[in-house]
């Protein structure tokens, strides 16, 4: 069970290599400093932030977000080292509200590296401050502790800093302000010719899945030279969510989130250093020798251009076991890169604008230079300067974008079936697997400035979170019928319970249906036809409380195995295999018992294999008020039509989420639901 702290209350930890999640309504920073016994920070050192996000142990985001992971790892802290405290403050950007007063309580979760939660503190109290220490992780007797603290300061990062007893408390407080300053218009210098694609983390806190620890590595972005965007990545996180994250996209997904990349051990060894993520065939694109000058009457010999762009791009071009790896931590390579660049063009026309509006100011606070032909150039040159600036982002990212659209068709038919779009080759030869995969594509995130590049939206496996499907487009002139609506809605779920059964080894995986006015019998029929299904969709009250009931017993008798330490003592009747629940028409059907029983296994479901796909529309279930606020905030939601309603985790992009839907006329669905029902025939 997940402990909820309240002010004050600790928590044991059972284990040193961990994550803290830190999500809020609007962009936060996110630091954490390391005190002796005492509780003492002994210098800039012991303080991880924006600036320096580093430490021996840790690391921290380079930049204000509203989801934050930091990455911990309290074994390779240093022996002096008692206590660490995670602290967060409002950015002092303009825009940003001045006191946690006046936006939603933040949040502060502890997680393991699979993503599953230990303990959460909501920071619910906060008036006037604008800096907190939210949890507090510290050593007894050997072994670690969670405290939930929630101290606030009402004079911001300035009043916690010297609190911490460090010196110097209001020029560090500037420094990290100037930190996140940058990092809102962050771009890293472009790849050349004479550099390998690499990205570099601390590898004291990396791990098989260590999500959320976004950095740069690269000079700040000079907004005056916008041509300077192209970014590259360090070992990171997927999307957060919007409204998860995604969803936690992201969140990427993120998400809340939509998954995280796993990271391979560094070569540096335990103590840290930089990770290597260039593909073992990745060759460097060499420049040739410079030819020697020609007498002045000869002909100019025909020589090859240079190799001046980046080298080729390579599919599985980054750290991993195994190929699938690999692939997963390009995508969310990718998915980084896009997003950094994006917020490097959109940084750099804010900035031109801004500039040509005070120049536009200048010019009308003169009266000299308002009238007349002095103001007409005076305004002309200033439009023509941000016009220059605008041109000179644009540029920059259509170079970025050219690398990614490079890379893009280089890894997309590269995907094993997991990842891949319905439309791939690859599952023209699918076979049912034997092992399960990492992660599963849900579907595709775009940005409006790069709208042909579509990045896979890929989330780590087994689910952390239930799915909602939201039959309530907002959108309701894309449809004739309103009723139509629903139909999309249901094609999607198809399509990702198929998707589920088609990547895991057969008998591992089980799909339930409950259909309770069978209004989705047309859009069922795929699964319902290849007899893939573990029961015909349940209809009626009766058939609802049937499902529900199974589910809620097989999750009581395995956690209570689980928690006995006799996971092999199980009953024959449960069956043990990870399941999916589809629910469509929800709350149709549904009495209170059920409601309460539905939002038992959206809870506790995921920790023991059982996973819900809700299809519903919350507007009918309007009836029940708040009390099923938590049942939609714990699901990750996903619309049936393109939704820009997905944030990442890096600079809170809105993205918009695609479906990944089977294309028009295709049998490729028909065909893969027919081998995994003979393969599933063939396991019983």
């Amino acid at each position: 069970m997940v402990a909820e702290l309240v002010r004050g209350q600790n928590h044991p930890l059972s284990q040193n290599r961990i994550e803290i999640r830190i999500s809020a309504d609007v962009p936060v920073v996110a630091g954490a400093s390391l005190a002796d016994e005492s509780g003492r920070v002994r210098g800039t050192d012991g303080l991880a932030h924006p600036g320096a996000p580093t430490l021996p142990g840790i690391e921290v985001s380079r930049q204000a977000a509203a989801e934050h992971r930091l990455a911990v790892d309290l074994d390779a802290l240093p022996a002096a080292v008692h206590r660490v405290s995670v602290l967060i403050a409002l950015p002092a950007t303009p825009g940003a509200p001045p006191r946690f007063g006046s936006v939603a309580a933040p949040r502060a979760a502890v997680t393991g590296l699979d993503g599953t939660e230990i303990a959460g503190y909501t920071l619910i109290g906060l008036d006037a401050e604008s800096a907190v220490v939210a949890l507090e992780l510290y050593r007894r007797q050997g072994a670690w502790k969670i405290r939930a603290v929630g101290q606030g300061y009402a004079e911001g990062l300035t009043g916690l800093l010297a609190d911490q007893g460090l010196p110097g408390a209001a020029e560090l407080a500037r420094g990290i302000e100037q930190a996140v300053a940058r990092g809102l218009a962050r771009a890293v210098p472009a790849r050349t010719a004479d550099t390998d694609r690499s990205r570099c983390t601390a590898a004291s806190v990396t791990g098989a899945d260590l999500p959320g620890t976004a950095s740069a590595a690269g000079s700040p972005y000079d907004a005056q030279a916008p041509d300077d965007t192209a970014g590259r990545r360090a070992t990171s996180d997927g999307p957060a969510e919007s409204e998860p994250t995604p969803g936690d996209a992201g969140r990427l997904p993120a998400s809340g989130g939509l998954g995280a990349p796993a990271t391979a051990t560094s070569s540096g060894g335990p103590t840290g250093g930089p990770i290597d993520y260039t593909h073992p065939k990745r060759r460097r694109a060499s420049r040739p020798p410079a030819p020697e000058t020609p007498a002045p009457d000869t002909p100019a010999p025909e020589t090859p251009a240079p190799a001046d762009g980046p080298a080729p791009p390579v599919a599985g071009d980054a750290a991993g076991w195994s190929t699938d790896e690999r692939l997963y931590n390009q995508v969310w390579g990718m998915f980084e890169d896009l997003a950094r660049s994006t917020a490097a063009y959109r940084s750099a026309v804010d900035f031109a604008e801004l500039r040509m509006e005070k120049e536009l100011d200048q010019v009308l606070s003169d009266p000299r230079s308002r009238l007349g032909t002095a103001g007409d150039a005076a305004r002309e040159a200033a439009q023509a300067r941000q016009v220059q600036l605008v041109d000179q982002a644009r540029a920059a990212l259509d170079r970025d974008l050219a690398q990614l659209t490079a890379e893009s068709e280089v890894v997309e038919p590269a995907l094993p079936p997991a990842y891949a779009r319905w439309d791939n080759p690859v599952w023209h030869g699918y076979r049912v697997p034997t092992e399960s995969p990492m992660a599963v594509r849900l579907g595709d995130l775009h940005l409006p400035e790069s709208a042909p590049l579509r990045i896979p939206m890929l989330v780590r496996l087994p689910l952390e979170r239930g799915l909602w499907i939201d039959s309530g487009v907002p959108d309701a002139s894309l449809f004739e019928d309103v009723g139509e609506l629903r139909h999309p809605a249901l094609q999607t779920a198809v399509a990702l319970a198929a998707r589920l059964l088609a990547v895991h080894p057969a008998g591992e995986f089980g799909v339930q249906v409950v259909d309770p006015a069978g209004a989705g019998a047309s859009a069922f029929a795929p699964l319902t036809g290849a007899g893939v299904l573990d029961a015909p969709p349940a209809a009626g009250a009766a058939g609802v409380a049937g499902v529900l009931g199974r589910l809620t017993e097989r999750v009581d008798l395995v956690q209570m195995a689980v928690r006995g330490g006799a996971s092999d003592a199980l009953p024959p009747g449960p069956d043990t295999s990870r399941q999916l629940l589809i629910v469509h028409d929800f709350p149709h059907g549904f009495d209170d018992r059920a409601v309460t029983q539905l939002r038992y296994l959206a809870d506790e479901g995921p920790d023991v294999g059982v996973h819900l796909l809700l299809v519903a529309d919350r507007e009918d279930a309007a009836a029940y008020g708040p009390l099923l606020d938590p049942l939609w905030r714990s699901l990750m939601r996903l619309t049936p039509v393109p939704d820009d309603h997905l944030a990442d985790p890096w600079v809170g992009h809105a993205w918009t989420y695609e479906p990944g839907l089977v294309p028009p006329g295709s049998q490729v669905l028909q065909q893969v639901l027919a081998r995994v029902a003979t393969a599933r025939t063939k396991h019983t």
